[in-house]
């Protein structure tokens, strides 16, 4: 019988998580690059109407990364509740990628053609393997940063338009990392359920064999039965086996 819980954590080992910690970064920095949230003059505050943008695609990055966490966090439990995670994380980075979108456009800019040299070059990057010892943070964080500084080329342009093109790329890298993430997930739900029927089955079978003992002669569960001298555990297999126990 398979194990109540299923295993929890280890989203760091993750590429769409590393790839997620890369995005809500480099969006953050994006934003305080080129998007103005605030304006401060001789101690007056205007209001950049962009603002608003500014709060959507931090936040957008934000739930990205965090709705892996999350999802990888509670899968112990509930395999539903981390597909559903998984697929907020989806739909946030989804989202995410058509504000860079609508902001190459906004600049009279077309995002670039998957064949062209640098959306190929970009996603061409290959990332190394995560391998963490006793210090998971520290390590993942690390590992992070060093995969970053292979997209530095683009990601350090001044061009906006240049960033937000690498952003679109990198973006849609982690999005069929996470299509491919809630496939595996619904597949294992399929196969061996989720926390509340392993529960259930678990249960059972313990009330099963506290209640039905074994057949002293077959060694076969027993039945409950009646007689007219009370109750008896009788074999399953009778009358082939006429192995009896009292209650």
């Amino acid at each position: 019988m398979p194990e109540i819980f299923d295993k929890k954590g280890g989203f760091r080992k993750l590429h769409s998580f590393t790839l997620a910690t890369i995005i809500q970064l480099e969006t953050l920095r994006f934003c305080r690059r080129f998007i103005s949230h605030d304006v401060r003059q001789a101690g007056r505050k205007f209001f950049d109407p962009k603002g608003r943008q500014y709060d959507q695609m931090t936040q957008a990055a934000r739930s990205g990364r965090q709705n892996i966490i999350e999802g990888s966090e509670r899968s112990a439990t509930s395999k539903a509740t981390e597909m559903k995670l998984t697929d907020v994380a989806r739909a946030s980075l989804s989202e995410l990628r058509g504000d860079y979108e609508i902001w190459i456009l906004d600049k009279g800019e077309l995002p670039w053609s998957v064949h062209s040299q640098d959306a190929r070059a970009v996603n061409a990057i290959s990332l190394d393997a995560a391998s963490f010892q006793d210090d998971m943070v520290h390590e993942s964080a690390r590992h992070a940063l060093e995969q970053r500084n292979k997209y530095a080329r683009w990601l350090d342009s001044e061009d906006d338009v240049v960033v937000a093109n690498a952003m679109l790329v990198i973006i849609g890298r982690a999005l069929n990392m996470l299509n491919r993430q809630i496939e595996a997930q619904g597949k294992a739900f399929e196969e061996t359920g989720g926390f509340s029927e392993r529960l259930t089955a678990r249960r059972l079978e313990a009330r099963n064999r506290g209640a039905a003992p074994e057949c002293p002669l077959c060694g076969k569960t027993m039945r409950r039965r009646k007689s007219e001298r009370g109750d008896f555990w009788g074999c399953s297999c009778f009358p082939e086996c006429k192995g009896t126990r009292p209650v």
